[in-house]
């Protein structure tokens, strides 16, 4: 049946259709007969899918991958959906606009989706007052970034800013310095700007009442060494986690014509091509580190198997968004039921 609806939404334009399609859902959230069929059709539940980390206790660990949802405008339409959690953003302190449209890619024939949509969102302070107002109850992540016009050496203040706004109204905060659609955030990544970032974000947030969970979101594209520098740093700035891996600029493996992929040009690249970078990232640091450093798995998920995978590579949660819009809502449930399965066996 979703095959068949992802026909023919794959004829128009990758945005316009999330547009459409959340809308649509938002609409049948709004009908409480719908809103319960959905509950039913995708929704598992059972306590042996429940997983407790960092104090929080997750119904099931299959996530919405960050990007799905910027400005927390779906959280209770997609908390039917059956998602353990959603995590919202990238947000900035600023509202703004993004690169240049189009900037949202398909490719079919590698199940995958290129995209440089450059932190488009409408601003942290709204999302918050989105968040305020939500009927659903569902765990919610809070992906933070900065603006694309603040340099560097000021990132710091925009990562605060951020920590300060969602404090109250998200469960774990993701730092973001790892999309490849902002002009020199990756160079955030290095060793002495992160730590120093990291360090900023970590006094911020203890000094609040209640200090939530920081997790450190990585590229796939780090080098051996750098995964090295990553441990490093998480252990000196005493964060929680790791969300591994973002997108890649990485297009070696693709079976897409290089042509077309010449002509989409930059951007960050999700989907099949990254399921087996993201799980070498995944077990290289769990092994480094003897499981001590808790992560979220994202990355190629499209499969109960893949995220079986990511689990058995040393991941504690995983995240789904372009395996989510190629395979459909059914995929969450179909992820629970295969660790059910697996419980039993």
């Amino acid at each position: 049946m979703y095959a068949l609806l992802r026909s023919i939404l794959f004829q128009f334009a990758p945005e316009a259709v999330h547009v459409w399609t959340m809308r649509q859902l938002d609409r049948a959230y709004a009908i409480t007969p719908i809103r319960k069929l959905l509950q039913k059709a995708y929704q598992k539940k059972s306590d042996s899918l429940h997983r407790t980390l960092w104090g929080i206790n997750f119904p099931n660990p299959v996530g919405l991958a960050a990007g799905f949802d910027k400005d927390a405008k779906h959280i209770d339409a997609l908390a039917c959906l059956g998602f353990g959690f959603i995590e919202i953003g990238t947000l900035t302190p600023k509202a703004q606009d993004g690169n240049p449209k189009p900037r949202l890619f398909r490719l079919p024939a590698d199940k995958a989706l290129i995209n440089r949509m450059g932190f488009n969102n409408g601003g942290v302070d709204a999302a918050v007052l989105r968040l305020q107002k939500r009927k659903e109850r569902i765990i919610i992540g809070g992906n933070i970034g900065k603006n694309k016009i603040t340099p560097n050496e000021e990132a710091y203040k925009d990562y605060e800013y951020n920590v300060k706004a969602l404090h109250a109204v998200v469960d774990y905060f993701v730092v973001n310095v790892s999309s490849p659609n902002t002009p020199g955030l990756r160079e955030l990544q290095e060793k002495e700007p992160l730590m120093a970032l990291l360090h900023k974000v970590q006094v911020v947030n203890k000094s609040m009442p209640h200090p939530k969970p920081v997790l450190l979101k990585i590229a796939p594209d780090l080098t051996d060494t750098q995964l090295d520098d990553i441990i490093d740093i998480v252990a000196a700035t005493q964060i929680d986690g790791i969300v591994a891996t973002n997108t890649t600029i990485d297009r070696s493996q693709l079976q897409t014509a290089k042509e077309r992929v010449e002509a989409i040009g930059a951007g960050g690249l999700s989907g099949k091509p990254v399921t087996a970078r993201a799980t070498e990232v995944i077990r290289y640091i769990h092994q480094k580190t003897k499981g001590s450093i808790p992560m979220i798995a994202v990355g190629g998920i499209f499969t109960a198997e893949d995220a079986l995978e990511k689990l058995n590579a040393g991941a504690s949660l995983v995240q789904v968004y372009t395996g989510f819009i190629y395979e459909g809502p059914g995929i969450v449930k179909n992820i629970c039921n295969a660790l059910l399965q697996q419980n039993k066996n």
